[in-house]
């Protein structure tokens, strides 16, 4: 009987430890990036005049009616092409992965990707982060090569590291035009 106030107190203090938790979830932002933009061509179309006449009930007829023709309007698209021919390289954007910051840079040659390499990461100095950074991003960039695409597998241990790899990725290959 003498530890059952303890235990009660205890009790206390650890719910509202529980119900006073707040977590946050993983943050991954991405800075603008540019690529191809098109805007599609604007038309209206073209209807002729057209004149009704309406009848009442007692077969005469009434004054007639006379709708206005509508025009037509061509806008012509305007593109922005990339050059998709030489040896080319892309930066994407900065990306938080949540243990720190990493872009991904790319070259290309036409369509086929020559290589695939850490444009800039930033992990806090976290030893653990680095550990894993040193790790993946290597496995991550051969993928990135077989693949030719950002279409690439996540490294088991390194989710975040490589949801933001992955995301980089994508915007470098979209500003190549890839």
């Amino acid at each position: 009987m003498k530890r059952s106030p303890i235990v009660a107190v205890g009790t206390v203090v650890g719910l509202a430890s529980v119900l006073s938790f707040h977590s946050s979830p993983a943050k991954i932002s991405l800075s603008s990036a540019t690529g191809v933009t098109t805007t599609l061509p604007t038309t209206t179309t073209s209807v002729p005049a057209t004149t009704t006449t309406t009848h009442n009930s007692a077969g005469t007829g009434a004054a007639p009616t006379t709708v206005a023709p509508t025009t037509t309007t061509t806008v012509a698209p305007t593109t922005t092409t990339v050059p998709t021919s030489g040896v080319r390289s892309a930066t994407g954007p900065l990306v938080n992965y949540y243990f720190g910051v990493l872009s991904v840079k790319v070259t290309a040659n036409g369509k086929k990707i020559t290589a695939v390499t850490l444009g800039s990461i930033s992990d806090g100095g976290n030893p653990r982060s680095q550990q894993i950074d040193q790790y993946a991003t290597p496995i991550l960039a051969q993928e990135a090569m077989a693949a030719q695409s950002s279409n690439i597998q996540s490294i088991s241990g390194a989710s975040y590291t490589s949801a933001g790899f992955q995301m980089s990725l994508q915007y470098a290959l979209k500003k190549l035009g890839i």
